[in-house]
C-alpha cells in the first residue's frame, strides 16, 4: 500500500479510513498463537478523531493525543456471570495516527498503524509490558 491514495482527478490525497482499516486488519491478523483466533471476535473501527466524550473520559483536550482505544472488558477481568454489554471494540483514530506518522518521518504507516493496534489488543488480552514487547518489536 502507498502512504498515499490518488483521487479521481489524479491528484494525491492521505490515506483514508479504510485504508488504516486495512492496516489493522492485517496486524489483526499477523497477531500470533493463541491471540490470534480471540482477537477475531473484537471489532476494529476507525474514525477521523475520537469523540468529545472518549476525550473528556480519557481527560484529554487535544483529539491529536489519542490513536486508538480498547473500549470493553479485559479477558484478565471477566465473569462467566457478567456477560459483555457491548462487544469489545478497537477503535483507531485516523488523523491522530496521519499526525503521529508525518510527525515522526522515520516509520511506515503500516508498523505505526500495527503498534497502535497491538497496543490496543494488550488491554484486551492483559498483556504487559514485555508480553507486548515480544509480539510488536518496536515496542522495546
Amino acid at each position: 500500500m502507498n502512504s498515499t491514495s490518488e483521487s479521481p482527478s489524479g491528484a494525491q490525497t492521505a490515506p483514508g479510513l479504510d485504508d488504516i482499516l486495512v492496516l489493522a486488519e492485517a496486524a489483526r491478523t499477523a497477531l500470533p498463537p493463541p491471540f490470534d483466533g480471540p482477537a477475531n471476535a473484537v471489532l476494529l473501527r476507525v474514525e477521523e478523531f475520537a469523540s468529545d466524550e472518549i476525550l473528556v473520559e480519557m481527560g484529554l483536550q487535544d483529539a491529536f493525543e489519542l490513536t486508538g482505544l480498547y473500549d470493553g472488558t479485559p479477558l484478565t477481568e471477566r465473569s462467566v456471570t457478567d456477560p459483555p454489554q457491548q462487544p469489545d471494540t478497537v477503535w483507531l483514530f485516523r488523523r491522530a495516527i496521519l499526525d503521529e506518522w508525518v510527525a515522526r518521518g522515520d516509520v511506515t504507516l503500516a508498523d505505526l498503524v500495527t503498534n497502535v493496534v497491538v497496543h490496543e489488543f494488550a488491554h484486551h488480552f492483559g498483556w504487559s509490558d514485555s508480553d507486548i514487547a515480544r509480539i510488536d518489536r518496536w515496542w522495546e
